[in-house]
């Protein structure tokens, strides 16, 4: 029997269908509507409102349109479907499988439930049903690209990336424009190592869907995994054009612009990650990581605070915490921030590592090196505990343990010493005779002037020496030695049979300390500059040349430098005439020095040439005493063979040893070590008294 209305009901509902199915979905809801007020028991009339409803993203509305039609026709498979896609968008997960489960009751061969089933369960993090699920579709229908697809995603999930891998080509193979399958088929090759191919997939994903910010972002990571890190910053740069808000794209970015050493433009990303996405500690470590680059090491550990306050058992905040406290001069702060996460994370070689720096700082040597040997257990290609490991060793004096584990300095993340020649290295066993040796600095000018004198050594087994040093230093050193020729480090001498790293000769030469090459003096100021500086600075008073500060740019400066003032007490000694041979760095200081204190500068034209240390090595040959911070004048004294007095940090450079007053590199040195960290008062307290007692003045 015909109900009222039934051919209106009827025209009104192919209508809206007709809409429907072209796309106009408003018009086709507002006539599925007027289609229900004339016949409200109609199953399909509202099965298809509620469709045209979750298209409008009226989800609530849809899930009510689809109660109504089970509540019609219980035994409505698409409805339960259709009312499981909804409930699966507010997230009701549990329900939505639910309803799969009873469309599928319904029509076991519907293989949309079976896949869409899929796609809830890996929700609820249920992989290993979600993959039957998934299997389950594709034997309904072999041709279900989505699902394929899917099961490639849950497969990922799973760890599983070979068979996801075949899961994404099925789905490619049925449909090779499926932009987002070329994406993950992409991010499978990158797990398996495959970056190469995997930039190629990305490359393939953005052709097809251009917008695609996912693809860039993950084609910066491939390419940064290949160093490519150049490219890798515009491919981020291609992320964050189409998402600016995509805050693991500024952050990844950042990672690549640190490592091509771009500190500055790393901080802007990296602040801008943390701006968007202000809760996830990961992004306030990795700010804090680029704050230690740029050397803003109290604002680091702020970072590291606030990560930690969001995710308190973060073991890497806590690690890198330390290492900022530690440069910061707070080591017994930076040792319980490392011991804490080493409790929460065991396995962190870094951790052990920054734990062994903090003992070291705090001369707890022994319990250092089984830090260190504990990060080398867990990583033992960790080249940054080695090298730790090593100056533990040369600063207790085993120079047989600490040499050969110096050598790890050119593995470091920072390398130092390495180089790239055709020609090979020297080895300390090659004969020499008649051949040339190319000998090239590292590290600091300090360095080159301590080991510089590794050169004779080689030169003595008939070894023609080129020593390719600093340019600054080129001049300093040309009276080395006969056989010994001294070029620019930056000329690009090629001309040689062999190379060695400068201070990779003491481990060549068999050093220990029995036989230090200590012959001073081994470089010679120029005679000329000589008696002109005697001439200016005269023949009255004790003169002693002064020096209290290191490049502050360096880690190696932290608390080896002292304050100007310091130097009162010594120049309260009657007829002390204080000489300041310090340049750049520090010399503000003489504006702030205590009344009654008077330091003579030695004026602008003091080594203000492109060849540094010749007018201070000329005036150290007119002085009586040189007191000086651990710098490269100390250095340069000790090879002039001049009297020298350092003072020292607590735990100094490895090269002055601990608890001695001498050095078995530099005869005319004396050392004075802080007592306890911190304490330069003590050590300027001992000079004083040494001073009186010199002969000039008992």
């Amino acid at each position: 029997m015909r109900t009222p209305h039934a051919d209106e009901f009827a025209a009104l509902f192919a209508q809206a269908v007709h809409h429907h199915l072209r796309g106009r979905v408003a018009e086709a809801l507002a006539l599925y509507e007027a289609a229900i007020r004339l016949n409200p028991d109609v199953a399909a009339a509202h099965c298809n409102c509620g469709l045209a409803l979750q298209a409008l993203s009226r989800i609530d509305d849809a899930l009510r349109s689809y109660d109504r039609a089970i509540a019609l026709q219980g035994d409505y498979a698409d409805a339960h479907y259709n009312r499981a896609v909804a409930l699966r968008q507010l997230n009701r997960l549990e329900d939505a499988v639910q309803s799969y489960d009873r469309a599928i009751g319904l029509n076991p061969a519907h293989a949309e439930a079976h896949g869409n089933k899929a796609n809830a369960l890996r929700d609820l993090g249920r992989p290993d049903e979600a993959l039957q699920s998934l299997d389950r579709a594709i034997s309904l229908k072999p041709d279900f690209v989505q699902a394929h697809y899917n099961r490639g995603n849950v497969l990922q999930d799973l760890k599983r990336t070979r068979e996801a891998l075949e899961s994404y080509d099925q789905a490619l193979g049925f449909r090779p424009d499926l932009a987002e399958a070329h994406h993950n088929r992409a991010n499978a090759l990158r797990d398996l190592g495959r970056c190469e191919e995997a930039v190629h997939g990305y490359d393939r994903a953005i052709l097809l869907h251009p917008g695609l910010a996912e693809a860039y972002y993950n084609r910066g990571n491939a390419l940064q995994a290949l160093g490519l890190l150049n490219q890798a910053v515009e491919s981020y740069d291609g992320a964050i054009e189409r998402d600016p808000a995509h805050a693991a794209a500024h952050n990844n970015r950042a990672s690549a612009l640190r490592k091509l050493g771009r500190p500055d433009a790393a901080l802007r990303s990296c602040s801008r990650a943390v701006a968007l996405r202000p809760g996830v500690a990961e992004l306030h470590c990795n700010l804090g990581n680029v704050l230690q680059d740029l050397k803003r090491h109290a604002a680091a550990v702020e970072c590291y605070d606030r990560a930690i306050a969001i995710e308190p058992r973060y073991a890497e905040a806590h690690s890198n915490r330390g290492n900022a406290l530690r440069v910061l001069g707070r080591p017994d702060e930076a040792l319980r921030s490392c011991e804490i996460a080493i409790i929460l994370n065991p396995l962190l070689a870094e951790a052990h590592n920054n734990r062994g720096f903090a003992l070291q700082q705090l001369k707890r040597l022994d319990k250092a090196v089984q830090s260190y040997d504990e990060a080398i257990r867990l990583r033992p290609g960790f080249a940054d505990a080695h090298w730790n490991k090593a100056i533990c060793a040369l600063l207790a004096g085993d120079f047989e343990t600490g040499w050969p584990l110096y050598e790890w300095r050119k593995r470091k993340t920072e390398p130092l010493g390495a180089a790239d020649y055709p020609q090979p290295a020297w080895l300390g066993n090659e004969r020499l005779d008649g051949r040339t040796l190319l000998v090239h600095a590292e590290q600091g000018l300090g360095d080159t002037i301590q080991f510089c004198r590794y050169a004779a050594l080689a030169a003595e087994r008939g070894a023609k020496v080129v020593l390719a040093v600093q340019r600054g230093l080129v001049r300093l050193l040309q009276g080395i030695g006969p056989a010994i020729e001294v070029v620019d480090l930056e000329s690009g001498f090629r001309d040689f049979d062999y190379h060695a790293a400068l201070l990779s000769l003491p481990l060549l030469f068999g050093t220990d300390e029995t036989n230090i090459p200590a012959r001073v003096p081994y470089l010679f100021a120029e005679p000329d500059r000589i008696r002109q500086w005697r001439e200016k600075l005269g023949e009255n008073g004790f003169k002693i040349g002064i020096c209290w500060q290191g490049n502050p740019r360096g880690e190696i400066d932290i608390g080896r430098s002292f304050p100007v003032r310091h130097f009162e007490a010594l120049a309260k000694v009657p007829a002390v005439r204080l000489i300041s041979l310090q340049k750049y760095d520090g010399d503000r200081q003489l504006g702030e020095l205590p009344a009654g204190v008077r330091v003579e500068n030695l004026g602008d034209a003091f080594d203000a040439g492109p060849d540094p240390f010749l007018d201070t090595a000329a005036v150290m040959e007119s002085l009586d005493l040189i007191i000086t911070s651990d710098t490269a004048v100390a250095h340069l004294a000790g090879a002039l063979g001049r009297p020298a007095w350092v003072a020292l940090q607590y735990v100094p450079d490895w090269r002055w040893l601990l608890g001695r007053s001498d050095s078995p590199w530099y005869p005319t040195i004396r050392l004075f070590r802080q007592s306890q960290r911190g304490d330069w008062a003590g050590v300027f307290k001992e000079m004083a008294q040494a001073l009186r007692t010199h002969a000039r003045f008992a």
